[in-house]
């Protein structure tokens, strides 16, 4: 019996979990907890992880458009630009040894993990941005939309690109480049800013397995039972996430995630020998 078809449901349930309490970068675990539990390459695990991201995200962004939350053209603009370069992400994946793929993607939940302990440390204690200057995107009150302008429009873009890229190359979705994006190039509220981010990610990773399973590289017996595994998840992270969600349970997912990094990090140099 391939052991792997009860274990995929299980892990997507644990990851599901994990964006439901603490938002979409909980998705950036998706591929570690593939190639430690299941022995997949970072390259066989990414197009699973991004194939259950898109089902969870794009739930979660069709709740934030329900609730009028969503900004869909920043949404739009972004996704239009990640798409464009998740296919060379997902190209070079399958060209570049697991080894150094584990160490970049160690460096990389080293670089999440870290931001996130230290916003929430900053939030309890009470710590907020000052600003010296207004971001680009500046909401209008008087329409509820952003105000679209050349700044605005190429801080978005490049934020969009960055995030399709590394969302192809390493399967993370890119929730941990959009969130602190949207926090800094706009004045949008936190859960506008987190909705369309679901947004952005579930395009993306929805165009990132598409092109997987076109090119073959996606493993559906894999991919199904965990994306739908993750749905469900969400749906119960997200139902007791307003109970204990917040800051301390932040820095808890921080801490997990750096020693994650560890782990792969130590993975990858054993490769060499």
């Amino acid at each position: 019996m391939d052991y792997s078809i009860l274990i995929g449901p299980a892990l997507g349930i644990l990851v599901g979990l994990l964006m439901g309490l603490t938002g979409a970068g909980g998705g950036i675990l998706s591929v570690p907890l593939l190639v430690f539990a299941l022995h997949l390459s970072v390259a066989e695990a990414a197009p699973i992880a991004l194939s259950a991201i898109a089902l969870a995200a794009g739930v979660g962004a069709l709740l934030g458009l329900k609730n009028k939350i969503l900004r869909y053209k920043a949404a739009g603009f972004m996704a239009i630009f990640g798409l464009l370069l998740s296919p060379i992400g997902l190209w070079l994946a399958q060209r570049v040894p697991n080894g150094p793929l584990l160490i970049l993607f160690s460096f990389t939940l080293f670089y999440s993990s870290t931001n996130l302990y230290k916003q929430a440390s900053r939030e309890l204690l009470g710590i907020t941005d000052s600003a010296s200057k207004p971001p680009p995107c500046l909401l209008d009150p008087s329409i509820g939309k952003l105000a679209w302008n050349i700044p605005c429009a190429r801080a978005l873009m490049l934020s969009g690109g960055v995030a399709g890229f590394l969302s192809g190359l390493l399967g993370v979705g890119g929730g941990f480049v959009i969130v602190p994006a949207l926090k800094r190039y706009t004045d949008l509220p936190v859960q506008s800013i987190v909705a369309t981010s679901l947004g952005v990610l579930a395009v993306i990773s929805a165009g990132g397995a598409v092109f997987s399973a076109a090119s073959g590289n996606l493993d559906l017996l894999l991919a199904a039972p965990f994306s739908l595994g993750a749905l469900l998840g969400l749906l119960i992270g997200m139902a007791f996430g307003k109970k204990i969600s917040g800051p301390r349970l932040q820095q808890i997912f921080s801490i997990l995630t750096f020693a994650v990094a560890f782990s792969l990090m130590a993975k990858g140099i054993k490769s060499y020998y």
